[in-house]
């Protein structure tokens, strides 16, 4: 999948992963969490699978995306002991 079209995904799935998490932080950390979670997901799926679960901008990509922000705000969370 395109850069373009995985910090989309990525922004769509920080977005909901902050909602998910009840994240406290801002609307931008919550969307670079996504991107990164979206470039973590898809690196993760290609582990797991062999081939990259991330092939565009549709559902399948963003609940990638979501597992990967999950993961990051969790993350992020243990490292800073913020809520």
């Amino acid at each position: 999948m395109g850069i373009f079209a995985t910090i989309v995904v990525g922004l769509v799935a920080g977005w909901l992963a902050s909602i998910i998490m009840k994240a406290k932080t801002s609307v931008w950390m919550d969307l670079l969490m996504g991107v990164i979670g979206g470039f973590l997901g898809g690196w993760i799926t290609s582990l797991l699978f062999g081939a990259n679960m991330m092939t565009g901008i549709n559902i399948t990509s963003i609940l990638v995306a979501l597992a990967g922000a999950i993961i990051v705000i969790a993350i992020y969370r243990l490292v800073t002991r913020k809520g």
